[in-house]
C-alpha cells in the first residue's frame, strides 16, 4: 500500500503542470486524498469487515466528490485529475498509471452479481465525462475521449470516441495523454462523407434531367415543321461528360461503413 501511495504522489508532478510543491498536492488534490482513503478502505474490505469500509468510502465521497467503492481494485500511479463526480464501481479494476478526469463513471449494467464493472489496463486515459459501462476489458494504452460512452471491449493501443464509443485508429501516431484537442472526430468525418455523397447524387440527377429535357426537345422537333424545329434544338448539343460536373466523393465510403459497424469494436 505504501509503494502505491508513493507512486500516486509522484505521478501528479509528471502529469499536472499546476503541481508546484508537495504541500499543495497533499492538501489540495482531492484525487490523491480519495485514493489514500480508498486504499485504506479496500484493505479493510479485503479483511471482510461489514460496515467500516463503506463508511470510509462515503466519507471520502463527502470530502472529495469522488466515489470509489471499497471493493474496487486500483493500481499504482493512478491520477484522478480534479475528480468531481468520478464513480468507480465495486468490481472495477483500474490498471497502473491510469489517468482519470472529472465526471468519469466506471459503472455496471443490470443487477447481476459477480464481475459487472470494467477492467482498465495500464496507461489508460479516460477523458472528462466518459462512461465505461459493464464488465468490459479495456486494453493497455487506450485513450477514451471526453464524453464518450463505451459499451464494448477495446483492444490495446486504440483511441475511442463518440456515443456509443467507436475505435478510431491513429496509424501509429503517438498522441500525448493531455492533448485532448487532437482526438479524431469520427462523427464529423462521417457527416462530411454523407454530404459529399448527397452532392454526388444531386449532380447525377441533374445530368439525367438535362438529358431527358434534350430528348423531349428532339422528339418535339420531329413532329413540327422544320422552321419551328430550330427553336427547340440546341445549336450545340452537349457532348458526353459536359452536361454537368462529374460526380466525385472527397471521402471514401469506408468511413461511413466503419462508423456504422462500430469502427472495429
Amino acid at each position: 500500500m505504501l509503494k502505491a501511495l508513493i507512486a500516486d504522489f509522484k505521478i501528479i508532478f509528471d502529469r499536472d503542470p499546476a503541481a508546484r510543491n508537495w504541500l499543495e498536492v497533499v492538501f489540495c488534490y482531492p484525487g490523491l486524498q480519495a485514493l489514500v482513503l480508498h486504499r485504506f478502505a479496500h484493505w479493510l474490505y479485503s479483511l471482510g469487515l461489514p460496515f467500516l469500509p463503506r463508511f470510509i468510502s462515503h466519507l471520502a465521497r463527502f470530502l472529495t466528490g469522488i466515489e470509489i467503492h471499497p471493493g474496487a481494485t486500483i493500481g499504482k500511479g493512478v491520477f484522478i485529475d480534479h475528480g468531481m463526480g468520478v464513480v468507480v464501481g465495486e468490481t472495477a479494476i483500474v490498471g497502473d498509471y491510469a489517468l482519470i478526469y472529472q465526471g468519469v463513471t466506471l459503472g455496471g449494467t443490470g443487477k447481476q452479481s459477480g464481475k459487472r464493472h470494467p477492467t482498465l489496463g495500464e496507461n489508460v486515459v479516460v477523458g472528462a465525462g466518459a462512461k465505461v459501462l459493464g464488465n468490459l476489458q479495456i486494453g493497455n494504452n487506450v485513450r477514451i475521449g471526453a464524453g464518450s460512452v463505451v459499451l464494448r471491449d477495446v483492444p490495446s493501443d486504440c483511441t475511442v470516441v463518440g456515443v456509443p464509443g467507436r475505435i478510431v485508429f491513429r496509424s501509429g501516431e503517438r498522441v500525448e495523454p493531455l492533448e485532448h484537442g487532437r482526438l479524431p472526430d469520427s462523427e464529423a468525418q462521417v457527416i462530411r462523407a454523407l454530404v459529399d455523397r448527397i452532392e454526388s447524387l444531386e449532380q447525377s440527377l441533374q445530368l439525367v434531367q438535362t438529358r431527358q429535357s434534350l430528348a423531349a426537345c428532339y422528339a418535339m422537333a420531329a413532329v413540327i415543321p422544320q422552321e419551328g424545329a430550330q427553336n427547340f434544338i440546341p445549336s450545340e448539343p452537349p457532348t458526353e461528360g459536359t452536361d454537368a460536373p462529374s460526380p466525385k466523393c472527397r471521402l471514401s465510403d469506408r468511413a461511413i461503413d466503419e462508423f456504422l459497424d462500430g469502427a472495429g469494436i
